[in-house]
């Protein structure tokens, strides 16, 4: 019998035991544990001259990113390869750099870019498999009058979201008159419609108000057949509402509960007031630490706009750079490297796509499929990550307040009128085409509602 085979089984199996104890204690599925037995034997033989306690953070991120180009690997079956590894090198042998490392970018940020998505759904032809998806039932029942939509709400260049909204509210508009042919659609049908959702669906006002809009932009500017009157019909009440806004203890208490990457995408986003989506999508030439400035390019209303960089996060912007120059040598020396490019730029610029400075400064932590072409790319971090960092992190804060990704951008025009700065000025930054939409905020500036002093506390004076 040889004893030193013997022997080395034992430990094998030891090893296997513990590892899979600490899968129950962290509740994983006993289903899943030989998957997850699996994924540490493919990392074993990955790195097979490296014994496995010996390995370090690179020797994992190295393994995820090579894992991760393989365009058959579902999001979740990477998300279980990073959990593996997490509870290996966290739980099991916790080890020291595992403490740092950050599992949850190399997890959450493996997201992609839906087929719809705002960054690259409109780049591409117009007549594309949108036509037959099922939700679609414009580009379904009237294929041409789609595509009319389409001509019609692009050359303006109205912003994605719109698109997909006004498509959402004409496709329902004619699904509730399915029995009618278009040509017997007008104003009565409007106002039905419209009644409908206030007293049916008990929509809000900006809701109704929404539908309307895009009921009358795909009658003037799609049929070219402008709406007439259309008459009486029950408005949906539009209330007053004051925006969240979390007290600066109370923002430091929320980043108290964030760490690595999504920690500095979320204090970014407070100390620029940058929408999530305009933060994802930031690319390293939108950075100029001369003038201490970001340029957010295409935002609401197609406008560009500056702001500044916090001095608390230059450095740290600049180790993303850093962070982010590695990985684009490294998708380079592994024949990927690009990035999505809007198709004029694409046209102007074909060498572009490889370049650093075109790089996202958020990118994703594995590449994918461009939805639309199929070209490998590393694509942007997906904003329902920070959405839900948000979130979660307001939890564990004990915030009882509703908090999402807008309260950040409220919080910051509201903190910078206590601070005395002008609405003006607070107007630029947020790239607020009316002084009307800024006001808002001075509503919850001061003590109290309005800075005013409760008689009750008068009565103690």
């Amino acid at each position: 019998m040889d004893v030193s085979n013997s022997t080395e089984n034992s430990r094998v199996q030891q090893f296997w035991d513990s590892y899979f104890a600490t899968l129950t204690l962290f509740r994983v599925p006993a289903a899943t544990h030989d998957w997850y037995r699996k994924h540490i034997e493919y990392f074993i033989d990955y790195l097979s001259d490296i014994r496995l306690i010996d390995r370090k953070a690179e020797h994992v991120e190295q393994w995820l990113s090579a894992v991760g180009s393989n365009i058959n690997l579902l999001d979740w079956q990477f998300r279980q390869k990073v959990d593996a590894l997490r509870i290996l090198y966290s739980h099991l042998f916790r080890t020291s750099w595992a403490s740092e490392f950050d599992w949850a970018y190399w997890s959450s940020g493996a997201t992609r870019l839906e087929t719809c998505h705002i960054t690259t759904a409109r780049t591409y032809e117009m007549i594309d498999s949108a036509v037959n998806r099922p939700a679609n039932y414009l580009g379904q029942i009237f294929p041409d009058i789609y595509r009319r939509f389409l001509v019609a709400i692009r050359i303006p260049d109205y912003a994605m979201n719109t698109e997909k909204s006004y498509l959402g509210w004409i496709n329902r508009f004619l699904r509730f008159h399915h029995r009618l042919p278009l040509d017997q659609l007008s104003e009565p049908q409007v106002a039905s419609f419209l009644e409908h959702l206030a007293l049916e669906r008990k929509v809000a006002g900006a809701t109704q108000s929404l539908a309307l809009n895009a009921i009358v932009f795909f009658f003037a500017r799609v049929l070219e057949i402008p709406l007439g009157e259309i008459g009486s019909y029950k408005r949906s009440t539009r209330p007053k509402r004051v925006p969240t806004v979390l007290s600066p203890l109370e923002i430091g208490r929320l980043f108290t509960k964030l760490s690595g990457l999504r920690s500095l995408m979320i204090r970014l986003m407070y100390g620029t007031g940058m929408r999530v989506i305009e933060c994802v999508r930031l690319r390293i030439l939108d950075l100029d630490f001369s003038y201490k400035q970001i340029v957010v390019r295409a935002s609401k209303g197609n406008k560009d706009r500056v702001v500044p960089i916090p001095d608390s996060l230059a450095c740290y912007l600049q180790e993303q750079i850093q962070v982010v120059t590695k990985q684009h040598d490294n998708d380079l020396e592994t024949g990927f490297g690009t990035v999505f490019m809007p198709t004029a730029l694409a046209r102007k610029y074909p060498n572009a796509e490889s370049e650093l400075r075109w790089q996202y400064l958020f990118p994703a932590s594995r590449l994918a499929q461009d939805p639309r072409t199929g070209t490998m790319r590393r694509h942007h971090i997906h904003q329902s990550v920070i959405q839900k960092s948000i979130k979660k992190a307001a939890d564990k804060a004990g915030i009882v307040k509703r908090v999402t990704s807008h309260t950040l951008r409220h919080s910051f025009a509201t903190h910078l009128l206590e601070n005395n700065y002008d609405i003006r000025t607070v107007q630029e930054l947020l790239g607020h085409a009316d002084v009307s939409t800024t006001m808002i905020y001075t509503h919850v500036v001061g003590r109290g509602g309005k800075g005013v002093t409760s008689p009750l506390d008068m009565l103690n004076r």
